[in-house]
């Protein structure tokens, strides 16, 4: 299902504020709110009930619900579903939550920072279990749902803020196997073509390639960057291949950092009549199952989205107990091996 932004409700007083304003800890508000008062006397009692009604302080019961894990629903948050990628990683995860007893309501950011807050609003008020960060952008809401501890696993991007339960895979790794096979073909000329606001995730693809090229001796001038704006990444392509074109013409090779990309960028070249991939051979990372019906000339690293869901739904039980979560690398496939061809 996917779930439309909420705007933000007015604010209630928090148990902070109670705190401040009866001259008590929040812990002892805490206690006192939940019925346990413990050693606290009859006049810390009175203070903070009185304190309660004149500020209108209400129990958070979405906070609630997040601690006791009550709630049977998890909300994932992604960018731009129209990327095949995308819709990958929410299957897979719908269908392990699904499988695990849990429901997901899946949420379009199109990797805007106002909206992965209005959602992160939203998935709140509906008391959500925890939250599948696919792909998240730095944003003040997010800061602000990591300081209470939400549970939160990133996914395919690592947390921009640092830290943090993430499952993807190793794309400086990917990079460096997309620079080999194209070291197998004998290139003699490349580029990477990726996004101006460019993702950890794609720029470790980007350094990982250019890395191996330089580590096997191939020579840096002549590797090239080109990049474009936007956030629609078949759009990107077609720019940055462009701007390609536009400062040393056609290389005999290029990494696209994305399938998406790779579609954009052989957009130009069919209407440039650039033969691809005789006169310059792309590679893809993402291996998207339509490539086999609409890219049959693109090479691509397949990244194996049908597995992420299950490692999600472990890193979220390890959240929810308390367990130390990790990075999982979910290993992608290499490009298939091909014979060094002549000069």
């Amino acid at each position: 299902m996917t779930a439309k932004a909420a705007r933000p409700q007015q604010s209630l007083a928090s148990l902070a504020t109670v705190a401040r304003d009866a001259g008590v800890s929040v812990a002892t508000v805490s206690r006192i709110v939940n019925g346990k008062a413990g050693r606290a006397s009859a006049d810390t009692i009175a203070r903070v009930e009185e304190a309660i009604v004149r500020l209108g302080y209400r129990p958070n019961p979405v906070g609630r619900a997040l601690k006791r894990r009550a709630s049977r629903v998890v909300a994932m948050l992604a960018p731009n579903l129209d990327n095949p990628a995308m819709a990958a990683i929410a299957v897979s995860t719908e269908a392990a939550l699904r499988d695990a007893g849990f429901v997901m309501i899946l949420c379009d950011t199109h990797d805007r920072a106002d909206l992965q807050d209005d959602y992160l609003r939203a998935m709140r008020d509906q008391f959500v279990a925890g939250y599948v960060m696919v792909s998240a952008v730095r944003s003040p809401g997010l800061a602000d749902a990591l300081k209470r501890g939400d549970p939160m696993v990133f996914v395919a991007r690592r947390n921009p803020l640092g830290g943090g339960a993430y499952v993807g895979i190793d794309n400086r790794a990917a990079g460096a196997d997309a620079a080999d096979h194209l070291l197998a073909r004998g290139i003699d000329s490349t580029a990477v073509l990726m996004a101006a606001e460019n993702a950890s995730s794609t720029a470790e693809r980007a350094d990982g390639f250019v890395d191996r090229l330089i580590a096997r001796g191939f020579p840096v001038d002549r590797i090239r960057r080109a990049s474009a704006p936007g956030l629609s990444h078949i759009e990107i392509g077609y720019a940055a291949a462009r701007n390609m074109v536009a400062a040393g013409g056609w290389p005999d090779s290029a990494l696209c950092v994305s399938d998406m990309i790779a579609y954009g960028a052989y957009r130009l070249a069919a209407e440039s009549a650039v033969a691809i991939p005789e006169r310059c051979a792309l590679i893809g990372i993402d291996g998207n199952a339509i490539n086999r019906w609409i890219a049959p000339w693109l090479t691509s690293i397949r990244i194996p989205y049908e597995h992420f869901g299950q490692y999600v739904v472990a890193q979220l039980r390890s959240l929810w107990s308390g367990a130390a979560t990790q990075e999982v690398n979910v290993p992608h496939d290499p490009p298939p091996m091909i014979e060094r061809l002549s000069a």
